[in-house]
C-alpha cells in the first residue's frame, strides 16, 4: 500500500518529486502511461516505488492507482501552448476529462488531499499588472491555459462540494534536470541547451525581451510538499516560482557564461499563444503554504547544465 500517488511520475516534475519523497522513506506508486514519461527517470528509485502503466483517461487503471492512497499529486498532463493549438481535443481529454476522472476515483477512493499541478498560462494577458497574483482576471491565450484552468476550477468544486482537500499549484517555467528537450513542444531551456551543447545558435521566437519567471524544478518539488502538508489553503490556487522575471536574452547570456560559449541566438518570429511578459508574485504560496524558493535561478541553471552535459556525453 503506497501513501503517495504521483500522476506522470515518470515525467519531468514527477519523477523529481518521487525522488524526495522516496529520499524520505515515503511509499510511493506512480501511474503513466509513459508517452512522454521515461523508465530512465526513475533510476535508482524503481524497486522503491509501485508503477501502474496506464492512462490517465482509463477508469480502471486509475481506480487501482488511487486505491489506498491518501495523498494525490497531479502531474500528468498534455503540455505547451503550442501543441494544444494545434491539437486542442487531446489536451482538453487529458488535461480535463482526465482531471475529473482523478478526482472522482480520489473522492470514490478516500482519498484525502489531492495537489493539482496548474500553470501560469492561466492568466494569459488581459491583465498588463505584473508580478501575476492569483486575483487577477483569469483569460489564456491558447487551449493549454483553458485547460489548466478548467481543471483548476473542477478542483475547487470538489473540494467545496465533496469534502476532497484540494490545492492548485500555478507553476511558472519550471527547469531541471529530467527535463526533456527532445520534443518540438519542449520548454526553452532545454531546447536552448541542446542546440548550445552541439554548438548551434539557440532559436528565439520573438525580439528575446520576452521575460519569464523562470523555476528550478526543486522549488516546484518543494511546494509540493507544502501544499500535502499544510492545513490552510483547501480549494484555493497558489502561485509557485521564484518572484523575479529574466528575459530570453539573458537567459542565452548566462547559458553562455555556464557552458563557456559565445553563440547569440537567432531570431524567429514570435509563436501564436505566446505571452510577452510574465512572472509572479509568490505571497499568498509563502504566507499560506510555507512556500519559500530553496534554490536561485543562476544555481538551478548551473545544475541544469552539468546535468544535460552528462546525459549528452
Amino acid at each position: 500500500m503506497a501513501r503517495y500517488l504521483i500522476t506522470g511520475g515518470a515525467g519531468f516534475i514527477g519523477s523529481n518529486l518521487a525522488h524526495a519523497l522516496v529520499a524520505q522513506g515515503e511509499s510511493v506508486r506512480i501511474l503513466d502511461d509513459f508517452s512522454s514519461g521515461r523508465s530512465k527517470n526513475l533510476d535508482g528509485i524503481q524497486d522503491r516505488v509501485e508503477i501502474v502503466r496506464g492512462d490517465l483517461r482509463d477508469p480502471v487503471a486509475v481506480a487501482r492507482a488511487v486505491k489506498g492512497t491518501e495523498i494525490v499529486f497531479h502531474e500528468a498532463a498534455l503540455n505547451s501552448n503550442p501543441r494544444s493549438i494545434k491539437e486542442p481535443g487531446p489536451t482538453n481529454a487529458v488535461n480535463v476529462g482526465g482531471t475529473v476522472l482523478l478526482l472522482e476515483a480520489a473522492r470514490q477512493a478516500g482519498v484525502r488531499r489531492l495537489v493539482y499541478a496548474s500553470s501560469s498560462s492561466v492568466y494569459g494577458e488581459l491583465s498588463p499588472v505584473l508580478p501575476k497574483t492569483e486575483d487577477l482576471p483569469l483569460l489564456p491565450k491558447a487551449p493549454y491555459g483553458v485547460s489548466k484552468l478548467a481543471a483548476e476550477l473542477y478542483c475547487r468544486v470538489f473540494a467545496q462540494v465533496y469534502g476532497l482537500e484540494t490545492v492548485s499549484l500555478r507553476y511558472f517555467n519550471v527547469f531541471g534536470p529530467r527535463q526533456l528537450p527532445d520534443s518540438e513542444y519542449a520548454a526553452v531551456i532545454p531546447r536552448f541547451l541542446r542546440q548550445m551543447l552541439a554548438a548551434q545558435r539557440p532559436v528565439i521566437y520573438g525580439d528575446g525581451e520576452q521575460s519569464r519567471d523562470f523555476t528550478p524544478v526543486a522549488n516546484v518539488v518543494e511546494a509540493n510538499l507544502c501544499a500535502a502538508a499544510t492545513t490552510a489553503g483547501i480549494g484555493g490556487a497558489f502561485n509557485v516560482a521564484c518572484g523575479q522575471p529574466s528575459t530570453l536574452n539573458q537567459l542565452v547570456a548566462w547559458l553562455n557564461a555556464e557552458l563557456g560559449t559565445d553563440l547569440p541566438p537567432v531570431y524567429e518570429p514570435i509563436r501564436q499563444g505566446d505571452i510577452r511578459h510574465s512572472y509572479a508574485s509568490i505571497r499568498q504560496a509563502e504566507s499560506v503554504l510555507g512556500y519559500h524558493p530553496r534554490v536561485e535561478v543562476r544555481d538551478g541553471l548551473r545544475e541544469t547544465v552539468a546535468w544535460f552535459k552528462e546525459r549528452e556525453a
